[in-house]
């Protein structure tokens, strides 16, 4: 399948499950809320910041607005932008795929959350070096990965189908790393399990330069 057709499946996957999404992504999971208060720990109040993949908006973009700061939240998938326009007002929300995001402007912090694995992974790394691009001397990063080197896979969620691809962890922060990241939180949300839970790796990192 091509990357195109890939991200096409992802898209209309989630426009047809955004009701089902929105009630099951309304909290934080795990560690989540800690990942996040790091992300924006210190930052002033007319802080700017980034998330790839937003969804609905829920949790993350709206703890963000809750802080008081500003955000802009990307995502392609023109119904879940939908539910997150009409409860969060004050975001900015821009509908486009995360591999063909660009923008001018700095982010004191960026977010790409349960969102970077529905990419193909060799694009991965220009993803990363744009984000990077994109963040402040010092400014901060959140993301997570897949928590294997599995193959690309396809599975279901809400009965529908979505596509998946991921480095492995140590790939991915040699990767930010080189990027001139610190990486200040680097664990496994949950680990592989040999069948079809592939793991999930959480990534707190800042920029040095």
């Amino acid at each position: 399948m091509t990357e195109e057709s890939n991200g096409a499946l992802n898209r209309e996957s989630y426009d047809r499950i955004a009701p089902s999404w929105d009630a099951a992504r309304s909290e934080f999971f795990g560690r989540e809320r800690e990942y996040l208060d790091m992300l924006l720990e210190g930052l002033p109040g007319n802080a700017r910041v980034l998330d790839l993949g937003c969804g609905t908006g829920r949790p993350m973009g709206a703890y963000v607005l809750e802080r008081g700061l500003s955000l802009t939240g990307v995502d392609q998938s023109a119904a879940l932008l939908a539910l997150a326009r009409e409860r969060y007002s004050k975001g900015e929300w821009i509908e486009s795929r995360i591999e063909d995001f660009m923008s001018d402007e700095c982010y004191d912090a960026i977010i790409c959350w349960d969102a970077l694995f529905h990419i193909e992974r060799e694009r991965h790394p220009a993803i990363f070096a744009r984000m990077v691009d994109m963040l402040d001397a010092g400014g901060r990063m959140m993301v997570t990965v897949g928590g294997s080197e599995h193959p690309a896979f396809r599975d279901t969620m809400f009965g529908q189908t979505f596509f998946y691809d991921s480095h492995s962890p140590d790939a991915v922060v040699a990767m930010l790393e080189a990027l001139g990241m610190e990486l200040v939180v680097r664990e496994f949300m949950n680990l592989p399990d040999g069948g079809r839970d592939k793991g999930r790796y959480a990534v707190v990192a800042r920029r040095r330069f």
